[in-house]
């Protein structure tokens, strides 16, 4: 990884939208920094169009959708993204699967959730899973004092053994039936929202997340930028991001974001 600081400034000059992972990317210590929602205003101000994308919950990316400077989000692992048309007070909710195959894989992964905590005890279900309606969310160090790696292998070899999907954030382990990531969805949303083709543009799109979850976005964009926090995982990453911040979390963020708009000037 290189620092940041090496990045083109003609190159940042040029950048279109900044995807951006939210736990331990945009928040720092669990909360969201005034600097970093400040940040995503501020780019979102000069036309960089703003997307989050995260493991939360349904829940709170339909809060995200309409009250932050976003273009849209794609949520829980890339199951949907929402997109608030806020001159027609209307929310696009776009999902990878029926409302009839959510509630299959819902009923599964509840059993599943049964069988993990009986495993790992010591674990719990995230706090947030009310709000989720695709995936199945293991806290391993957001409420409950963080688990040993090897615990958190345990948990992630549980979801295999029922085929599902599983994916390792910086707080939850995220598991799904289903054939998608952050990725695909991402791609979809860029699609039928802005009617562009992620391929031919990605070169003017940067990508900024933390932990094992984000390795499809950080091997697919050569922009793609870990705060400095990432390195906790780098052992556990086959795909680390090109560029690294110097502060972690928001802070890093931040960082991001004061070079894109200086270039921009």
């Amino acid at each position: 990884m290189k620092s940041l600081k090496e990045f083109s400034e003609q190159k940042l000059a040029s950048i279109e939208a900044v995807l951006v992972d939210i736990d331990d990317t945009l928040t720092l210590k669990g909360r969201l920094p005034a600097a970093a929602y400040c940040a995503l205003e501020n780019l979102h101000r000069v036309g960089i169009k703003i997307i989050p994308i995260t493991g939360r919950p349904a829940g709170w990316c339909d809060h995200i959708a309409r009250m932050w400077p976003v273009d849209g989000i794609v949520g829980e692992n890339g199951a949907f993204y929402f997109y608030y048309q806020e001159q027609h007070h209307h929310m696009v909710r776009r999902y990878w699967k029926s409302e009839a195959e959510r509630k299959h894989d819902r009923d599964q992964l509840t059993s599943l959730g049964d069988k993990i905590l009986a495993a790992v005890p010591e674990a719990k279900i995230s706090a947030d899973q009310a709000y989720r309606e695709t995936d199945l969310a293991i806290d391993f160090c957001e409420d409950v004092s963080p688990l040993a790696l090897t615990q958190v292998e345990k948990i992630v070899k549980c979801f295999q053994a029922a085929d599902a999907n599983v994916k390792v954030s910086s707080i939850h382990v995220n598991g799904w039936f289903g054939q998608y990531d952050k990725l695909r969805m991402t791609q979809i949303l860029f699609e039928e929202v802005f009617k562009q083709n992620l391929d031919s543009i990605k070169e003017r799109v940067i990508f900024a997340g933390d932990s094992p979850n984000d390795m499809p976005m950080f091997d697919y964009f050569s922009n793609s930028v870990g705060v400095a926090n990432v390195m906790q995982f780098a052992d556990q990453m086959a795909t680390l991001p090109t560029w690294i911040t110097e502060q972690a979390g928001g802070l890093g963020f931040v960082e991001l974001a004061d070079m894109i708009l200086k270039a921009r000037q």
